[in-house]
């Protein structure tokens, strides 16, 4: 074991975080730590790194285990250094290694003396041995993956804003390789290409890695256990966050089970001692039924702490086709171009996810879309087009002397107080926090009161630039669920993928300065990229063979080889025979999987009409239907998929 709790409990003044709590980690584990908001994640960790101490029990750590915990109170470190430097902090004893071996050569220089030369032989053996002639390029490696350019290296660090700062210092923890790594919310500055960077990183790293995450995805490929800190007790799932959701929602159902049968035993108890009690002949068999029940161990209640309430959006005005164009647009700051005479437009319905790298410019473009930021060529709005723009820098918008409420009253609405209450505990303000000024909030907080303020108004086109940057999980999915069945459009900028991938129906991709769109989900979109690069690396291999095809037919074999050049005309045949044949199967899965999406949306209509409830006979061979049509379309898609890839190895060849 590396470090644990062993019955801890932990109290902050009269409120109780953990109770009797016992949790270890093992070497090697992939942990996911979990819960709502507020109910002490992160103090969890600093009870394991030892900043905080238990009220009761102990925390156990082994002398030789070393820590690395990545957290926002980091931020508060700043240097004159170079980011490379800072990084290169991780291998101190290599540093002063290095030191040590410089002062060794300078008095060897000076001196020639025989010890010297011996010490100086040692160190650099050390050296050696401690890898320390790689350090600088492993460094960089790192950096540059986390999204640090060859020129960023040299850079102060005092120069980065929070974000990249955030990740010099993951990059000097990750470095240190310490056999216990505490990350908590390690993705909330990391953009898609740094988030799967790192995915792959610590896929392959040595020690054991907890990590406090909203995002889905990145546990799911990440944790193969998830601790849940629920309701002051810690529930241990051997399993990712897929796992851990079908199991929790199983241990619920029995739960709940269990505590009704409780209560329908208690009840009972509680009617025989009411009968009893009246009679003097019963009244020592009721006093023993009292006795009894009070030492009962009671199952509580597996409601969940927070009820699903629902984000309903009010849309009061249609909009004409044609929402928003851009038209041969430029926008550059300095030297750095951002788009260069692109053109967009936005239609009715779509939910666009704007994604790709840092510093490529989304959040430029949605500004440009909602029309606070300057640039060239031309915009132009639709027909009744009523809009509503989120961003965190736009928090001024917010009156300070108002209370929560207040300010969602004046969004006009036309909710009713309880309601708007209800809809706050979404945005994880309860109770009497809707009362606090938005003076006193926190930027985290501010940024979910101006999405709140989002939701409720009437607009019928959306623009939010990272919506779930300061949302629990449970509010993320209450989020995609209102985003679901909003009649309007929307275009967002995340880098939640999971996020992404349940409420986008095209994606936008901001390349070599023009925007890229694709018509589908983000799931499809990945499985399309990861199609094209396969193409083209089979390309590339094409190209840098046909050199020596071209050489053989202008200088042919001799006629002693004459098999070996006659022996490809059959094969380029066949190729192209198979060729033929499997695009005559690709378009008869294309039709199979159009009549089965068909079908299925029909079967699913005949699902959610009562009537079909009312004839048990017709729900049974209705819902038989349905999942053979499910069973058979989702096979259709993974020959699909082959048939395709097939296709593009015989059209490469």
């Amino acid at each position: 074991m590396l470090a644990g709790l062993q019955n801890v409990t932990f109290e902050f003044g009269a409120r109780i975080i953990v109770e009797d709590a016992t949790w270890h980690i093992q070497p090697g584990e992939r942990i996911g730590l979990i819960g709502y908001n507020g109910t002490g994640k992160s103090t969890l960790l600093k009870l394991l790194v030892g900043e905080y101490s238990p009220s009761a029990g102990t925390v156990e750590r082994s002398r030789t285990t070393t820590i690395g915990y990545l957290h926002q109170d980091l931020l508060s470190f700043d240097t004159n250094d170079s980011i490379l430097q800072v990084a290169l902090g991780a291998f101190e004893k290599i540093l002063q290694l290095e030191k040590e071996i410089e002062e060794l050569g300078k008095e060897l220089e000076r001196t020639g003396d025989e010890k010297t030369l011996h010490d100086y032989s040692d160190k650099l053996h050390e050296l050696e041995t401690l890898g320390g002639y790689n350090i600088h390029h492993r460094t960089e490696e790192v950096l540059q993956g986390l999204g640090f350019s060859n020129t960023d290296l040299q850079r102060p660090y005092k120069e980065f804003s929070g974000g990249w700062r955030m990740r010099v210092l993951l990059a000097k923890m990750i470095l240190q390789q310490p056999d216990l790594l505490l990350l908590d919310e390690p993705t909330n500055h990391l953009d898609l290409p740094s988030i799967e960077w790192l995915e792959k990183y610590l896929q392959h790293y040595q020690g054991s890695v907890v990590i406090v995450s909203h995002d889905k995805y990145f546990l799911n490929r990440m944790v193969t256990k998830i601790v849940e800190l629920y309701q002051q007790q810690l529930h241990i799932y051997n399993g990712n966050y897929d796992f851990y959701e079908k199991e929790k929602a199983i241990r619920i159902e029995l739960q709940q089970k269990a505590y009704e049968n409780q209560q329908d035993y208690i009840r009972q108890q509680e009617r025989l001692i009411d009968r009893f009690r009246a009679k003097a002949s019963k009244a020592a068999m009721a006093q023993s039924l009292i006795k009894k029940l009070d030492k009962l161990e009671r199952i509580e209640d597996s409601a969940l702490e927070r009820p699903n309430i629902k984000i309903n959006f009010r849309v009061d005005k249609v909009p004409g086709r044609v929402l928003v164009e851009l038209k041969n647009v430029s926008k550059a700051f300095g030297s750095n171009v951002i788009i260069e005479n692109a053109s967009v437009e936005i239609d009715r319905g779509d939910k666009i996810a704007l994604i790709g790298a840092n510093g490529k410019g989304k959040s430029t473009l949605l500004r440009m879309i909602a029309g606070v930021e300057t640039f060239e060529g031309e915009r132009k709005w639709g027909h009744n087009v009523e809009e509503s723009f989120y961003a965190q820098h736009q928090l001024e918008a917010l009156n300070v002397n108002n209370t929560i409420l207040d300010e969602m009253r004046e969004c006009g609405s036309q909710m009713t107080d309880l309601e708007l209450r209800g809809l706050l505990g979404c945005f994880l303000f309860s109770g009497d926090d809707a009362d606090k000024r938005i003076k006193i909030l926190s930027g985290g907080e501010k940024a979910r009161v101006a999405l709140a303020k989002v939701i409720v108004s009437k607009a019928n086109f959306l623009m939010l630039d990272e919506p779930t940057n300061h949302l629990d999980m449970h509010s993320c999915d209450l989020l995609i669920d209102a985003l679901n069945k909003y009649q309007g459009s929307i275009i967002l900028v995340s880098h939640d993928r999971y996020f992404i991938s349940k409420t986008a129906n095209k994606i936008w991709e901001i390349v070599d300065h023009q925007v890229k769109e694709f018509k589908g989900g983000y799931e499809e979109w990945v499985a399309w990229k990861e199609r094209m690069a396969k193409n083209e690396s089979k390309s590339q291999k094409a190209e840098e063979t046909a050199p020596l095809v071209s050489k053989t037919k202008e200088d042919p074999k001799p006629a002693t080889e004459p098999a070996k050049q006659t022996a490809s005309l059959p094969i380029n045949k066949e190729a192209k025979k198979e060729l033929q044949k499997m695009q005559k199967q690709f378009q008869q899965l294309e039709e199979k999987i159009a009549r089965l999406n068909t079908e299925k949306s029909s079967l699913e209509a005949q699902l959610s009409d009562p009537e079909t409830y009312s004839d048990k006979q017709k729900f049974l061979q209705t819902e038989k239907a349905y999942k053979k049509a499910e069973d058979e379309l989702s096979r259709c898609n993974v020959e699909y998929e082959k048939v395709f890839e097939r296709i593009m190895e015989l059209e490469a060849k």
